[in-house]
């Protein structure tokens, strides 16, 4: 029996398509419904979370009805344009657009062609296919979800499927699971099938090894999406068609440490928290005003190089969920107060997941700060559609020289990546002795707090 609501009248029913969330990107993935089958939802509910850009938008529904089907499931990657949802319209009354496809997020922009793929249904049960579907099997006192495949390989190996965790559809065994599974010294026995929870035997008292967790698999096998799945597209366009080169410089960073700790303390900088990153961002955006083909891209179609003469300040924000790089809009105009609070509330947004995709889109320069992880220096690679990335290592103290003599102090360490096709050894060297400079004299930066 087919988990969708009973037929009726096909002109009442309404289809919901991906519509183009304004990202020029072809597809988003389905992170989870709202809805189920049977659920009535009013004209701009929240049906689902869909993940795309490193964002997660919600889908507000276009119009009011019986959720009929849903048309993927949560993890599937779903086409723009591909069908999400169906809905009968009780009323009979579609809130469609004026010339007559259906509404689309406001703000995101028209859908895009249609892009045709097959439904797919939430929780639909299939007929058991000697191919690949998952059919259950009895282990214990549970059933365990497999492939034919996987159960006649288990077979054939010795090894018990209640031990080999599922990555199919639903949790089902597949082939690879069971290639990748340790087997277990002692089978379980065979008991009476329930449709109760499963349970792990009970070992015998009389087993040496009684109450060892034995891992079900040598290896884990993690699905490629969301966020990782973006990230990865990034860094491998970033690593294929951008020559990079990088450049450090160790510098004294006493002078602004120092300079921190007093800003802290004046009624300016009251209930802000005043970070070493923050000095650092104010310092990379005056020198990118000396520098200004460092706040650049490549524009491989026209053969041209565009400068940018504004700051869409990237600070990379490492997430629950993974990495994350929103920017600050026409940074360059930010004092440094401005700075310490939109850094902070950037952060947050980024951590707690609330991140629009305006928020993760448009940046024009990066910086990432590895220091926080205890780490001296590191080598990003420049995110596609910029130019360079800096990155800010741990600040430490350490022994230096200091007018002439040994002192401690505190030194860190800062590097650029820059992109060798628009930018050469000696442009990104004279821009980072340029920020190292104010750094080590920050009162040359009160002009321009």
């Amino acid at each position: 029996m087919e988990d969708r609501a009973p037929e009726a009248d096909q002109g009442n029913i309404l289809e919901f398509r991906l519509p183009d969330l304004g990202e020029g990107l072809a597809d988003a993935e389905l992170v989870s419904w709202s809805v189920g089958v049977g659920d009535t939802v009013q004209l701009n509910q929240t049906i689902a979370d869909v993940e795309t850009a490193k964002a997660v938008v919600s889908l507000p529904s276009p119009f009011s009805g019986t959720v009929i089907e849903l048309l993927a499931q949560p993890g599937e990657t779903v086409a723009v344009g591909a069908p999400l949802i169906r809905v009968r319209n009780d009323l009979a009354v579609a809130q469609e657009g004026a010339n007559g496809r259906t509404s689309v997020l406001v703000g995101y922009g028209p859908e895009d062609e249609t892009v045709s793929r097959r439904r797919r249904r939430v929780a639909e049960p299939t007929a058991p296919q000697e191919s690949s579907a998952a059919e259950p099997v009895e282990s214990g006192t549970a059933r365990i979800a497999a492939t034919p495949g996987a159960r006649k390989l288990a077979k054939e190996l010795g090894i018990d499927l209640w031990y080999v965790a599922g990555s199919g559809p639903e949790g089902a065994v597949t082939v690879e699971d069971v290639r990748g599974a340790v087997p277990v010294s002692q089978p379980r026995a065979a008991a009476t099938r329930t449709d109760g929870p499963a349970t792990p035997p009970t070992p015998s008292v009389t087993d040496p090894n009684a109450g060892i967790i034995r891992p079900a698999t040598r290896e884990e096998r993690t699905p490629i999406r969301g966020i990782r799945k973006r990230t990865a597209a990034a860094m491998v366009a970033s690593a294929r068609t951008i020559p990079q080169a990088s450049t450090f410089v160790t510098i004294d960073f006493t002078a602004s440490m120092e300079l921190l700790d007093h800003l802290r303390t004046t009624k300016s900088f009251e209930g802000l928290t005043l970070t070493p990153l923050a000095l650092v961002a104010k310092s990379v955006l005056a020198a990118l005003t000396e520098y200004p083909g460092i706040n650049a891209c490549w524009d491989e179609a026209n053969q041209q190089i565009v400068t940018k003469h504004y700051v869409n300040l990237g600070i990379a924000v490492a997430t629950e969920r993974g990495l994350l790089v929103p920017n600050l809009k026409e940074a360059q105009a930010l004092s440094l107060r401005d700075l310490c609070r939109e850094i902070g509330w950037l952060a947050e947004t980024a951590r707690s997941g609330s991140a629009t995709p305006t928020d993760l889109r448009g940046g024009t320069f990066t910086i990432t700060n590895v220091g926080v992880f205890g780490v001296d220096a590191g080598v990003p690679l420049v995110d596609p559609g910029e130019a360079a990335i800096l990155c800010l290592g741990s600040i430490r103290k350490r022994p230096w020289v200091f007018r002439d003599e040994l002192a401690i102090r505190w030194v860190t360490t800062i590097g650029i990546s820059f992109d060798h096709r628009m930018i050469d050894g000696e442009l990104a060297a004279r821009f980072l002795a340029t920020v190292a400079g104010l750094l080590e004299d920050p009162l040359t930066l009160l002009g321009r707090m």
